[in-house]
């Protein structure tokens, strides 16, 4: 029988439940378990889609297409598993599914309540996901905190889930603030001991308390919280910050928590093959190298916004055995007067990444020729792609005025435009194409010798394309396609052979990055950035 795991979090919001659920994922992984992880988010936003990165940070789309939320992201890294539209339920797919049942009359009439309607369609929902995933287990994370009215059917699902499946097959793990006051860092369990009372006036006693915290907790301390909080104390693990988030599940491992998990769900004991895991962490506190990537955005003001891009490059840097230094740079500022010269001056590679919308876009080009002139290692990713196109058609092919149709009403050449499909698309969200799409590499290009394969698959969320009108003419001057869809009908990466490394995909690679799995793209431009690094050194001798 599938066991599940229901993760929670009380205090504050932001203290890391998605890092736990993904840690603790981790664990399990690592003793050979089948692990679906799914996160429940409580807004009434059907899906991330329409959300704002400033707000809500970046958007992880699915293989299928889904547009969730960024724990997801961690899920998939952590674990080294592919999330499902199934693996994200929000109140808007609940309420949705509730009404559209209702509308058809398969309540028969009955009143509809959220008790027992509502929590049966978040029950179903967790159900379905596990017999899609044949998972040995469900690790559900259980989005904001105890004591928001807009979480009381969720929490109220995974309370009446305890009594259909058992306590021998399912447990609560609480993942709460430790906080120390004053000038002499004392600690206080006292927060920690309301959100358990709080959760446990709706009926949830927790298994396992997380308790997050800047310093390391004292014995006599986690006495008193397990005391209290009526948790043995084995189960009170002690999660303070680690040098990089992949050590957590090892700080986990240590603590002893894989082992309770096994023991308290009756699973299979297994060894728990840590060997490569530690060997990534090794090379992520100790690399013999350092290299500075900028990434210039439209959403640098929320370091969300480009979680997966962050990762991806950190991830990278392992195989390069270098340390990845983001140094992160808004767009927009390349606009008001500074320099991109002066801006990627301390930089060895550069990555544009995506956005909507005009806002910036100038910035993000200016940035874009630099890497072109200068031999800059450059990534483009969706946007970026657009934007280095639309670069070369102004400054090399002569196509003075050279735009997207998404930024200008009927430019003078409309490099970019609307995808053909999209043209009578009116409804915002889960609009756009989304998902994962074939795309068959040009034989000799970098992208095909980094791939190490002729017909790739990537993740997409876009509406423009490259203007096929012109793809001839950049190609004459010097701008391949050097990835297609199989159709032929769209460009789904360009490339300049006469530049060191000048790469633009139209897909979302850096959501199938994995600490790993490095992707091939992130690494190819890791790689780059490295050996400019070492060169522009040398020159200096």
């Amino acid at each position: 029988m599938t066991k599940y795991i229901f993760v929670t979090g009380g205090v504050v919001s932001s203290i890391g439940k998605g890092i736990t659920t993904a840690s603790l994922g981790r664990l399990l992984r690592n003793r050979g378990f089948t692990v679906a992880p799914m996160k429940l988010d409580p807004y009434i936003n059907v899906d991330a889609g329409t959300m704002s990165p400033h707000q809500h940070g970046e958007v992880f789309v699915t293989d299928d297409g889904a547009e969730t939320d960024l724990d997801l992201g961690h899920y998939e890294r952590f674990m080294d598993v592919n999330c499902s539209g199934g693996s994200s339920l929000t109140t808007g797919k609940v309420y949705s599914a509730v009404i559209s049942a209702e509308r058809r009359g398969d309540y028969l009439g009955g009143t509809v309540q959220v008790i027992p309607h509502v929590t049966n369609e978040i029950k179903r929902a967790i159900h379905a996901l596990a017999v899609e995933q044949e998972a040995d287990v469900v690790i559900a994370e259980i989005g904001g905190t105890v004591g928001d009215i807009e979480s009381l059917p969720f929490l109220e699902a995974i309370r009446q889930m305890r009594t259909d499946v058992g306590h021998e097959n399912s447990m609560f793990v609480h993942v709460t603030l430790v906080p120390t006051v004053g000038p002499w860092q004392e600690v206080k369990t006292k927060p920690t001991q309301h959100s358990v009372y709080k959760l446990r006036e709706i009926g949830i006693a927790p298994d396992v308390l997380v308790c997050r915290s800047e310093v390391p907790l004292p014995v006599d301390v986690r006495e008193k919280i397990s005391l209290f909080c009526g948790v043995p104390i084995q189960a009170v693990i002690e999660s303070t910050n680690a040098a990089t988030i992949y050590e957590v599940p090892l700080l986990y491992e240590e603590a002893g928590l894989g082992d309770f998990v096994v023991n308290r769900l009756n699973l299979e004991h297994r060894d728990a093959n840590l060997t490569e895991w530690k060997r990534l962490v090794d090379t992520l506190k100790n690399p013999k190298r350092k290299t500075t990537i900028g990434v210039v955005g439209k959403y640098t003001s929320n370091g969300d916004a480009y979680k997966s891009i962050a990762e991806a490059l950190t991830h990278a840097g392992i195989p390069n055995d270098s340390e990845v230094k983001i140094k992160w740079i808004e767009s927009d500022s390349l606009e008001t007067g500074i320099d991109p010269k002066v801006a990627l001056e301390d930089c060895d590679g550069l990555v544009v990444g995506p956005g909507f919308g005009s806002r910036g876009i100038e910035g993000k080009i200016s940035a874009i020729q630099y890497a072109r002139e200068s031999g800059l290692p450059f990534l483009g990713i969706c946007l970026g792609l657009q934007m280095a196109v639309i670069e070369f058609a102004r400054n090399i092919c002569g196509l003075d005025g050279a735009n997207s149709e998404e930024m200008l009403d009927n430019p003078n050449y409309p490099v970019i435009h609307l995808l053909p499909e999209q043209k009578h698309v009116t409804e915002k969200g889960a609009s756009m194409r989304l998902g994962t799409y074939p795309c068959n590499l040009v034989h000799g290009t970098i992208s095909s010798q980094l791939y190490g394969a002729h017909r790739i698959e990537e993740r997409h969320r876009h509406r423009y394309e490259v203007n096929n009108d012109f793809r001839e003419m950049l190609q004459e001057h010097g701008m391949i396609a050097s990835g297609v869809s199989p159709d032929y009908r769209l460009v789904e990466m360009i490339e300049l052979p006469s530049h060191p490394f000048f790469v633009g995909t139209q897909a979302h690679p850096e959501f199938k990055s994995r600490p790993n799995r490095p992707h091939p793209l992130f690494q190819g431009l890791v790689k780059a950035a490295v050996e400019r690094k070492a060169s522009v050194a040398s020159s200096l001798m």
